[in-house]
């Protein structure tokens, strides 16, 4: 479980209100306030989480974690801080290598659910090395690899997490709730159509070079992957 956070956050009360709550809740916290502040404590210290604002000065969120990826912390827990709550705002803060966001102004109580989620989401395990397959494609867990007749496929991390849960249950109808709450492990406002969103993204990547269709609509009731072009949408 994570136990070192790291809060890059440039309103000072906004920063000193987390890190107070944090501590409290038992974790040991660093604070920056700006990007290449954050950076330097990134690399200087042992992060097991980073809390990222996505406005900040001179180098904004999405940025910073593009950055961090870079860096080979490709399996660092980051969560990003918005007021910005549209889905085109979150689907660019996921796809820059958040893990996860919440919206400004949010319930601190939220935030620690969101974090232990986070640390569940990436305890490492000893386990041999994992493949998913449905008809010509392959999902390695460990290697974080997709192919599709041998050929792979870059995915961020948002739409790997997606892929493996539509793998783990193929053949099966999952709602969008339930995609919600495996794939970003919180109850996210029902309203947002991100979930489209990123089926869609897959689908573009997956399935739009290839046949059979993977991914399938299944109209009022949700989506389904499965490895056969019958009764396809």
């Amino acid at each position: 479980m994570a136990k070192r956070i790291l809060v890059i956050e440039d309103e000072q009360n906004v920063a000193a209100f987390i890190a107070q709550g944090l501590c409290e809740a038992g974790y040991e916290v660093f604070l920056a306030y700006d990007g290449l502040q954050g950076l330097e404590l990134l690399g200087q210290k042992d992060i097991d989480l980073v809390i990222l604002d996505i406005v900040l000065p001179g180098m904004d969120g999405r940025l910073i974690a593009s950055k961090v990826r870079e860096l080979d912390r490709r399996n660092l827990p980051i969560l990003m801080l918005t007021a910005l709550g549209t889905t085109e705002n979150v689907v660019e803060g996921l796809d820059s290598g958040a893990d996860d966001y919440l919206v400004k102004p949010f319930k601190f109580k939220e935030l620690l659910a969101r974090i232990r989620a986070l640390s569940r989401r990436h305890i490492p395990t000893v386990r041999p090395n994992q493949k998913l397959t449905v008809f010509d494609l392959v999902l390695d867990r460990d290697a974080k690899i997709v192919k599709r007749s041998g050929n792979e496929i870059k995915l961020t991390s948002t739409e790997f997490r997606l892929l493996e849960f539509f793998l783990r249950n193929k053949n099966r109808v999952l709602s969008r709730i339930d995609i919600l709450e495996n794939v970003w492990d919180i109850n996210f406002n029902l309203g947002t159509n991100i979930v489209d969103v990123y089926v869609n993204y897959l689908r573009n990547k997956i399935d739009r070079n290839y046949e059979p269709k993977l991914i399938h609509t299944i109209i009022g009731m949700g989506y389904t992957l499965r490895g056969s072009n019958e009764n396809e949408d």
